[in-house]
């Protein structure tokens, strides 16, 4: 169990250093909701059950969820023009 652990809290400082260097806005929200997804477990092997929830739904749901309707708001997000076979070439 204790590579495991530690495999885990490796995974927490890729993820803390990977969204601090991501340029895409859409790429650092799915590494945040990853690192919280992560965290919940580390809360349960720590035996805190209580805290795991609490993380896995705010960190990783709420707040992931605020984040994506903020990109939209803000139109970071943005659609394609057309459908996938609807490209042509002129």
């Amino acid at each position: 169990m204790n590579i495991f652990t530690y495999l885990l809290l490796g995974f927490l400082v890729v993820c803390a250093v990977a969204v601090s260097l991501t340029k895409n806005l859409l790429v650092s929200i799915s590494i945040f909701m990853s690192y919280s997804l992560v965290m919940s477990v580390i809360w349960i092997i720590l035996e805190s059950p209580d805290l795991a929830i609490t993380e896995a739904a705010v960190g990783a749901g709420v707040t992931t969820l605020l984040f994506f309707v903020t990109l939209k708001k803000i139109h970071a997000i943005i659609r394609s023009e057309g459908k996938e076979g609807d490209h042509t070439d002129e």
